[in-house]
């Protein structure tokens, strides 16, 4: 598992809205609930405007909490609601909530929201000059009443900076597990993608399906033990006697089972994860190239480097976080 991302807190401070849709509140939540049940640790507040909201579906919440000072570091998650239904049109949130969004971002938060509620973020002038974006029904609506927000088409999340914004209703569950990556690394964000049953998809800019979740359909057990083995111990040295020993197979039926259920060896399998591991260490970590080498369990610097080229086309050093 990656370390903690430098200045998170683990507090998740969720702004309920009037109209909220419920989908756009329980997705991402049930992902920082299940990811806390893995060891993340994350505290989930809930808090509105006035203690209790009548959501979208016609369902009220109560007993919400009211809106609290947030620190540096605490995360901000701000649920879409349904546009239109009993407010027509803008304004969006009232001014209480446009002033705590703001003076949230003064303190250090992050902000992140689902679907339509970037319309908060926008209404509190926090997405000008940054790359957004929104449900797709939206996204001119956006352009017209925030035209210095940079709103992107076709895209399931982004992030810039402290403000990271989702696409429709389910994009809200890679938006979150996305923000668990960065905390804590992928190798504990597939664990939670599976437990969820979902895909780990990427924002358009990476590959589709993380090396964590992909070659995983498969219904051979012995294979998925071994598979979890070497998730869960990434920069350990393994041979294919050992690996034959989780599965409970000799080495050479381990061989063709794992080669028959997932298409590659297991070496080259458990290589694809250290790459992409190492990729996810170079994008949100200032390491030196030779410790992320070290910490996805490439003994030898020149080898990593060889390998990573090969995978992706470029040296690992166009990966760093520090590169522009």
């Amino acid at each position: 598992m990656a370390d903690e991302k430098a200045g998170s807190t683990g507090r998740v401070v969720v702004l309920v809205l009037p109209d909220v849709n419920l989908l756009d509140l329980a997705g991402p939540v049930h992902v920082f609930e299940a990811a806390t049940h893995l060891g993340a640790g994350y505290r989930v507040e809930h808090v509105a405007d006035d203690e209790q909201v009548a959501t979208a579906h016609g369902v009220s919440l109560a007993g919400l909490g009211p809106l609290p000072e947030v620190a540096a570091g605490d995360l901000v998650l701000v649920p879409g609601p349904r546009l239109g239904v009993r407010r027509p049109g803008p304004p969006y949130v009232s001014d209480t909530v446009v002033g705590w969004l703001r003076e949230a971002l003064r303190a250090g938060a992050r902000l992140a929201s689902v679907c339509t509620g970037a319309v908060a973020l926008g209404e509190a002038g926090l997405l000008d000059g940054r790359r957004c974006t929104t449900h797709w029904a939206l996204t001119e609506a956006m352009r017209g009443r925030y035209p210095a927000a940079r709103v992107q088409d076709a895209v399931l999340y982004v992030h810039d900076g402290p403000i990271s914004t989702s696409a429709g209703i389910s994009a809200g569950i890679d938006l979150a597990l996305s923000l668990v990556e960065r905390d804590h690394g992928p190798v504990l964000t597939a664990a939670v993608a599976r437990e969820l049953v979902v895909y780990l998809r990427r924002d358009g800019e990476g590959e589709q399906i993380s090396q964590f979740l992909k070659h995983r359909s498969h219904l051979d057990s012995a294979v998925h033990r071994v598979q979890d083995h070497l998730v869960g111990n990434i920069d350990a040295a393994h041979t294919l006697a050992e690996l034959a020993e989780v599965a409970n197979l000799s080495p050479r039926g381990l061989s063709r089972a794992f080669t028959a259920a997932v298409g590659i060896t297991p070496l080259e399998y458990q290589q694809r994860l250290r790459l992409e591991h190492a990729v996810s260490l170079l994008r949100e970590t200032g390491l030196p190239i030779d410790a992320v080498a070290a910490r996805c369990g490439f003994r030898e610097g020149r080898h990593f480097r060889r390998l990573f080229k090969a995978r992706y086309g470029m040296p690992p050093s166009v990966f760093r976080h520090d590169n522009g």
